[in-house]
């Protein structure tokens, strides 16, 4: 603790010779990613002081309340987490039975229609998704009734960031799985291209999982993660091995498919109870006539994954940059623009249930306090991190619709570099609360602050995925690059403005795959 107060002395002294834009959105991280919020879960008191005090900025920077329930918008949640004395996982050879170290071997995922007990032949199914756009389908001709599919993480290279990122998501996999007459998932994460090595990932297997209540439960039977360093046990007498697999998609060749000798025998306890949760919603009125009643939404997720009990030492998950970071930039947005006029209205979402898998902004989006066919785009701030100077933004999405090319050119006059995705492989695109509005046809961006391939820039970025990403070391005596934060914000303003004024609502573009969605 002690040291903890003196680095927060260090960042006040610092304050002085920053910019008043700079302090004000840090001041806003040092309160949301305080200890005493413990890692603002969803549902807990910590998250529930963190919504206070947003709506509270909401109200000083002349938002309006925009639903029922003032600036808040309920969410009812169902939360399960896992009984592991109770729980267990074995491989059954058809000579021998193999019995698996929960969190060393694998880990139950706790998303889907899980069930106690499952007994199940598995199938390995490549990259286990499909694109029918490209004419790729790992699960054509395969036999998966009644089996579990296990897949590597990833995709083919050639296939474009968004379409392969749609198709990888939760939901695409499951109804293309479940068609196919498989009852489950086990992954297998690829360690080139995860963010988070197996250390730190089997960690979050303890961490409650959520769903919200009055969706219909949909889902695999069981969802299980393969630590890739453990997984010749499950590929034991198949002839192939996970090194073989790992090298193919190195080189972009193409994965085998084969089913593998063991019976998977799994059984799951769960402890389950129920809790609320608040959206924060907030709206700046627009000024002209015939556009006032279209919406801009600005959305980020004040929600982070709470105090990991399991741990020893820290145990809060502060989620300083994930995403008190997106949280301050939304407020100062807000803040800015409040004597600035604009042609249509804004409406500023801080969402809950993100690290849940995107629920609180799902319920927005099915359920939004405006009618939803008035929201005409979404612009999405989530962990951008202010790491290093600003020279370069990345857009998620930018060639999908017509925000990107706003944004293109506001950067550009800003003196800011405009950049698609430069690693499409992470799926970027649909990890965060975007997604939601996207699947509702709405035009959406996300961002996160760029570097050059090779350059010190993405060692920064890169090292802070592997170090802190979902680690309690994602707190306030990380190195912060303010000044790069408050520019950041400013051009966010700028891209805010570009929006709400334009001739013409966002559109998608005609050649873009997410078209389909619009209603």
């Amino acid at each position: 603790m002690r040291l903890r107060l003196l680095g927060l002395m260090g960042a006040a002294l610092l304050l002085g010779a920053e910019s008043q834009e700079a302090q004000r959105w840090w001041q806003h991280v040092v309160f949301l990613a305080d200890d005493s919020l413990e890692g603002r879960d969803t549902g807990s008191e910590g998250h529930k002081k963190a919504a206070r005090y947003i709506a509270q900025e909401f109200e000083r920077a002349g938002l309006r309340p925009a639903g029922t329930s003032g600036y808040f918008q309920p969410v009812n949640f169902r939360s399960q987490s896992i009984d592991e004395a109770g729980s267990s996982l074995t491989l059954a050879f058809p000579d021998r039975t193999e019995k698996l170290s929960l969190g060393n071997d694998a880990y139950f995922g706790l998303r889907g229609n899980l069930a106690n007990e499952v007994s199940a032949p598995m199938a390995f199914a490549g990259y286990g998704f499909a694109v029918p756009e490209n004419n790729f389908d790992e699960l054509a001709g395969l036999d998966l009734k009644g089996k579990i599919v296990v897949y590597l993480s990833g995709g083919p290279k050639d296939i474009p960031g968004p379409l392969l990122s749609h198709n990888q998501s939760a939901a695409e996999r499951w109804t293309r799985a479940k068609a196919a007459g498989a009852i489950g998932f086990a992954s297998i994460a690829n360690p080139k291209t995860s963010d988070i090595p197996w250390s730190r990932a089997r960690l979050s297997r303890l961490l409650p999982s959520m769903k919200l209540v009055d969706l219909a439960a949909d889902g695999p039977a069981i969802n299980l993660t393969i630590n890739p360093e453990q997984a010749d046990k499950f590929f034991a007498g198949s002839g192939h091995t996970i090194a073989e697999l790992l090298a193919l998609a190195d080189s972009g060749k193409p994965l085998p498919k084969f089913n593998l000798r063991p019976t998977l025998q799994a059984k799951l306890k769960l402890n389950e109870s129920s809790l609320e949760s608040d959206n924060v919603v907030g709206v700046k009125a627009g000024s002209d006539p015939k556009l006032k009643g279209e919406y801009v939404v600005f959305s980020a997720h004040l929600d982070h994954v709470g105090v990991g009990k399991h741990l020893t030492g820290d145990q809060i998950y502060n989620g300083a940059m994930d995403n008190a970071a997106g949280i301050a930039t939304m407020i100062e947005v807000a803040r800015e623009l409040r004597s600035v006029k604009t042609k249509r209205s804004l409406l500023f979402v801080a969402v809950t249930g993100e690290e849940k898998g995107l629920l609180g902004s799902q319920y927005f989006a099915d359920r939004p306090t405006v009618e939803r066919k008035n929201l005409v785009a979404d612009l999405n701030f989530d962990m951008f991190l202010p790491l290093f100077p600003l020279k370069r933004v990345v857009v998620y999405g930018m060639d999908e619709s017509t925000l990107g090319e706003t944004v293109k050119t506001v950067a550009e006059k800003a003196g800011v570099e405009a950049m698609r995705d430069p690693e499409p492989l992470r799926n970027s695109f649909i990890r965060s609360d975007q997604y939601s509005f996207i699947k509702r046809g709405i035009p959406s961006l996300a961002f996160k602050l760029g570097y050059a391939p090779g350059s010190p820039e993405e060692r920064i970025f890169k090292g802070w995925l592997k170090e802190r990403y979902h680690a309690v070391s994602d707190d306030l005596q990380q190195p912060v690059d303010r000044e790069a934060a408050a520019k950041f914000n400013s051009l966010m303003v700028k891209v805010a403005t570009a929006v709400a004024n334009g001739t013409e609502k966002p559109r998608w573009k005609d050649k873009s795959f997410f078209r389909r969605f619009a209603e």
